[in-house]
């Protein structure tokens, strides 16, 4: 057994700084290692040859800032991740590995009506496929995130009565995904995994905090501060879309009047442009359309862009964020609606919280949910499994197995 303290216990730690490390970033050079985890560039050297030895990573040539380099990240047959991503329409599935490499993605509509247990009978069928497409081993699976559009109860991971999918109220979705694959779940929901999947691979790479706004048939914010997603003490932190804007304004589904949701989600807005447009118009068809040139539509976006640079301005007065990433269909609109957000910061944040926000589209689309639900697997996972799985031979202390 180790003793704490023992040399073979540090050993042992620093082991698992450098493999968290890089399981967190997807790769990183032996430089950066040592930057982030404080270890000597003698030591990461000598633990990222021994990782190496033992199969737990990968390492490649590379440059930075002009030099050669060694860039590392974990094997690519170490594990795999899977992302779920259930939205108002649809259903969104990946595969990765442990080095950050989506091996197979796919997606396909979902019923609104449907019941909790139809959509994850067709989560399972759909994980099932493109396991079997990738012909991974079902053994390598670490984790799975999971997404659903609506607040989770922190203590009992059941989905609140606010969610989108109105027959999924009360559902435990990790519980249930759970149980049908017999792997870990982590669950959160979409606007937070959609931060997540900014900040790992898109418009919020590099930065430590960061608002994402996903406006779509509701309208949601994923925090992240100091590189991690906020939650809250309850789970229900960023829902930007119940700021009132309006006492008096319309109706909104949590039961409040004049929320930012009700001048901004595409449920309130599509009916505004119903009548000169018709009635199967999308927010998608909508952003086309105000691209194309239609002042109809290119009003609407500017109107919904203000109101949601009035929740941003709320956001940079208390948080003081450096990145706010637009997410969802809207997002496409490009400046037609990021313009008017950076005109309500300007005018209603506090200067100096405006002068350093940088407002961007997402980078990633749709498949920023996704994406997010991946990281959230690789940030939950737990190092050990990966020590004592492909270096288990190599490595001189043995772990509990991951469960």
């Amino acid at each position: 057994m180790e003793t704490p303290g023992s040399q073979s216990s540090l050993h042992r730690a620093n082991l698992e700084r450098v493999v968290r490390a890089v399981r967190l970033a997807g790769s990183l050079t032996q430089a950066e290692i040592a930057r982030t985890t404080g270890l000597s560039a003698a030591t990461v050297s000598n633990i990222v040859r021994e990782l190496k030895d033992g199969g737990t990573v990968e390492v490649t040539p590379t440059s930075a800032g002009g030099r050669r380099a060694r860039s590392v990240s974990l094997s690519g047959d170490a594990g795999i991740v899977i992302g779920v991503d259930f939205g108002h329409t649809h259903l969104r599935v990946a595969v990765g590995n442990l080095a950050h490499q989506v091996l197979a993605e796919e997606s396909e509509p979902l019923d609104v009506d449907a019941s909790a247990a139809q959509g994850f009978d067709r989560a399972e069928e759909l994980v099932n496929r493109l396991i079997a497409a990738t012909g991974v081993d079902r053994a390598k699976i670490a984790g799975v995130g999971l997404g659903v559009p609506g607040p989770i109860d922190v203590e009992s991971g059941t989905l609140g009565s606010t969610a989108i999918l109105p027959g999924w109220t009360g559902a435990r979705p990790a519980e249930e995904l759970r149980g049908r694959l017999g792997v870990p779940v982590h669950v959160d929901n979409d606007a937070n995994l959609g931060a997540l999947g900014e900040l790992v691979w898109g418009s919020g790479k590099g930065v430590r905090d960061l608002a994402y706004i996903k406006v779509a048939s509701g309208v949601g914010a994923g925090l992240v501060i100091d590189g991690k997603i906020y939650r809250g003490p309850g789970g229900t932190a960023g829902e930007i879309g119940h700021i009132t804007l309006d006492e008096s304004g319309p109706v909104c589904r949590c039961g409040n009047r004049g929320c930012l949701e009700t001048f901004a989600a595409a449920r309130y807005v599509l009916p505004l442009l119903q009548p000169s447009h018709g009635n199967d118009l999308t927010m998608e068809g909508v952003v086309r359309l105000a691209r194309d040139g239609d002042p109809g539509c290119r009003r609407v976006i500017a109107d919904v862009g203000r109101h949601i640079g009035s929740g941003v301005a709320n956001l940079c007065n208390l948080l003081n964020p450096s990145r706010v990433v637009l997410g969802g269909d809207l997002a496409e609109a490009g400046e037609l609606v990021l313009g008017p957000i950076r005109e309500s910061v300007g005018r209603y944040a506090i200067p100096s919280a405006a002068r350093q926000l940088s407002i961007l589209p997402g980078a990633l689309g749709g498949r920023a949910e996704v994406l997010g639900a991946l990281a959230l697997a690789l940030s939950e996972m737990g190092d050990s499994t990966l020590l004592d799985g492909s270096a288990a031979g190599k490595l001189p202390v043995a772990a509990p197995a991951f469960t």
